[in-house]
């Protein structure tokens, strides 16, 4: 596992496991299986439904407390200083622990406009020990300036949509210049036309892996965060040997040229749903 440093010094594992759109009832046997592959790093968040069901797997882990990295995220409906610390307590009974080490804003809905009040919770969260890092989700360029104009403490990461038909160049650029890592979710495209493309079909072939191996060692290497899905067994584990091979610049420059700026989720400014 490769682990990177956040900018307030914790260190987290650059790939991780994501539990978007897995139900209650199937995490925790998914969860147990990225566990016991070698993942330490769960990503889950109060709309999944499903913390019960990852706060389960965690429970029965052999895995010790302090060697996971454990992230969720305050849903747009629970936004605002004082529902964000209710919903904050809400998720952590659910997953039966006393802190998390990663606590998002899920989308910064600015027709509403209450992010700013939402990070300012994370912010007394982080300041009081409940959580050991705070970042948001889905944040553009416009959103990231307002907060470390208004809030104290900057974010460790964001966590976007990205993968090669949607690089993120421009975000990706914003975040760096501020210490921010970018994290991807939907790093293989949802399964999609990526993982069919002829470019990405031909270095598989040559690395002898497959295209999604490749797509995740694309991410690694430009030094992004991700956090596959998947409940098949041999599919988490392929996800997770990642770390064997490296793709040549040429291959990485020619995985580069396949963004389209294409979205398969909402644009953040448009997404206002709570």
């Amino acid at each position: 596992m490769d682990f990177i440093t956040l900018n307030n010094g914790i260190k987290m594992p650059q790939l991780g496991f994501g539990v978007w759109q897995v139900e209650d009832d199937q995490a925790t046997a998914a969860v147990a299986k990225a566990l016991e592959t070698g993942y330490k790093s769960i990503d889950t968040a109060m709309i999944y439904q499903n913390e019960k069901g990852v706060g389960k797997a965690l429970k029965e882990t052999s895995v010790p407390r302090e060697e996971l990295f454990i992230t969720t995220k305050v849903w747009n409906s629970d936004q605002g200083y004082g529902n964000t610390l209710r919903a904050f307590e809400e998720s952590l009974e659910r997953l039966g622990l006393d802190y998390v080490d990663l606590y998002l804003i899920h989308w910064p809905t600015p027709e509403f406009d209450n992010y700013i009040d939402t990070y300012k919770a994370l912010e007394q969260l982080y300041k009081d020990g409940r959580v050991k890092a705070i970042g948001v989700c889905n944040f553009e360029v416009e959103h990231l300036e307002r907060l470390l104009a208004e809030c104290d403490i900057p974010p460790v990461l964001n966590q976007v949509e990205c993968h090669p038909y949607l690089a993120q160049n421009e975000l990706k650029e914003f975040c760096a210049k501020h210490d921010i890592f970018l994290e991807a979710w939907s790093p293989l495209d949802q399964g999609g036309d990526v993982l069919k493309d002829e470019n990405i079909q031909k270095i598989a072939d040559a690395k002898g892996k497959s295209p999604a191996q490749v797509v995740l060692r694309w991410h690694l290497q430009n030094g992004t965060i991700v956090i596959p899905k998947s409940v098949t067994p041999s599919r988490i584990e392929e996800n997770f040997n990642v770390f064997d091979f490296d793709l040549t610049e040429s291959e990485m420059n020619e995985i580069d040229e396949l963004n389209k700026d294409r979205r398969k989720g909402a644009h953040p400014n448009e997404m206002n749903v709570r």
